[in-house]
């Protein structure tokens, strides 16, 4: 099972602790580390001190501080960039990372982030479709040989003679992530360009419920299954005593036994059996949410209890 450190800055965060906690998580093992993409602290949104971080700048930084984890978001939607604009800054972090990025991309559901920040917000049937055709123009560009052009004609979206560059480090592409609970147009988007499908914050036992279509729309496309990385989100509460995992909870509002409910929490041998119950569910990667991003030796716990191999 890969295990993935997964954070929210815009519940308020300086970047330099974001870092500092990608650094340690590079360090002790996780396979990667990514990002919300949001613009507003969710809940009380007024007090969001220092504020929000933009999900693609602070990617851009971490590919420099650090040299061997997976990068990327969960998931940047296709309402705050333009797809063009978001294919160009994916490919050029690519580069300055080596080649670690990976794209989770959706349609977009924060509408008072949207309305906070004069971004357009249109209806679920809009984003969608803006989400389809954002997927066909990020990919369309990245698969664009050298010295030939992209052209794209859609109700969206319009691209005339585009060099499409530049083009990722990664060949043929960084891998795109797709998530959700839909049971039509996200399996179908996901089967045609996905590499992975991401379940968010669920129950084991809704995991195989929730694929199912996914795989359903890889069969009916001829694609095999076998062929998309399979995971899900879970926020992480762990710790080896219970006034540890009480301290955890309360450091992030949540109560210890709503936490063991809904994630991996609890004592380690609690998180052991809840990620076993994931990979027989057919999961093949976890995103651990760590929404105290000062609490370094909740990683250090985790990375022990999972015999993580350390980074030198």
């Amino acid at each position: 099972m890969d295990l993935r450190i997964f954070v929210e800055p815009q519940q308020g965060v300086r970047y330099e602790e974001i870092a500092s906690l990608a650094q340690r998580a590079e360090a002790l093992g996780f396979d990667g580390f990514f990002t919300s993409d949001h613009y507003l602290r969710m809940g009380d949104h007024v007090s969001g001190l220092p504020g929000p971080l933009d999900a693609w700048t602070t990617l851009a930084g971490l590919s420099r501080e650090t040299s061997s984890v997976r990068l990327g978001t969960l998931v940047s939607p296709v309402t705050l960039r333009h797809p063009a604009q978001l294919a160009i800054i994916a490919a050029q972090v690519d580069h300055m990372s080596g080649g670690r990025v990976e794209l989770g991309f959706g349609a977009g559901w924060f509408e008072q982030e949207h309305r906070a920040h004069g971004i357009d917000f249109p209806d679920t049937i809009e984003r969608f479709d803006r989400f389809a055709e954002g997927l066909a123009v990020i990919t369309g560009m990245w698969s664009t040989p050298e010295g030939e052009l992209f052209d794209h004609d859609g109700p969206h979206y319009r691209l005339e003679q585009s060099p499409a560059l530049p083009k990722p480090w990664q060949r043929p592409a960084p891998p795109v992530i797709i998530g959700g609970r839909g049971k039509r147009r996200t399996p179908a988007l996901a089967a045609q360009y996905a590499s992975e499908f991401n379940v968010p914050f669920s129950d084991p036992s809704e995991f195989a419920e929730i694929t199912t279509p996914v795989v359903e729309a890889c069969e009916a496309r001829e694609r095999d299954p076998e062929t998309v990385v399979w995971s899900a989100a879970q926020v992480l509460g762990v710790g080896v005593s219970e006034a540890d995992i009480a301290r955890r909870a309360a450091a992030i509002g949540r109560e210890p036994g709503e936490l063991r409910q809904n994630g991996v929490a609890g004592l380690v041998d609690e998180a052991l059996e809840r990620v076993a119950a994931f990979e027989a569910a057919g999961c093949d990667r976890l995103y651990l949410q760590v929404l105290d991003t000062k609490d370094h030796e909740h990683l250090a716990i985790v990375a022990d209890a999972f015999e993580l191999a350390p980074r030198g």
